[in-house]
């Protein structure tokens, strides 16, 4: 049973973005950056993703987190803070 619950673990998603909210109390918006080409063009195009994630590392607005897929928390809360890189300025 421990076995499955690490594969599992392991297969969640894991992502690194800024904080740019901290307004709530449990919760912190973060935004997730991706660049990618353009299939056509090759351009280099940025988009930007916020998720709303659960807050227990005390992150503040500015501070670099790395979050972590779980499951759903609240309504639109399905990400979790698993460490601070790296503090605000």
């Amino acid at each position: 049973m421990a076995e499955q619950a690490t594969k599992d673990r392991a297969r969640r998603k894991t992502r690194t973005g800024v904080v740019t909210s901290d307004k709530m109390e449990k919760t912190v918006t973060v935004s997730l950056v991706r660049r990618y080409a353009h299939p056509v063009y090759g351009k280099q195009v940025t988009r930007t993703k916020k998720v709303k994630a659960r807050n227990e590392q005390g992150a503040k607005a500015g501070d670099t987190v790395r979050i972590m897929e779980t499951r759903p928390l609240a309504k639109t809360v399905s990400w979790r803070v698993m460490e601070i890189v790296e503090r605000a300025k």
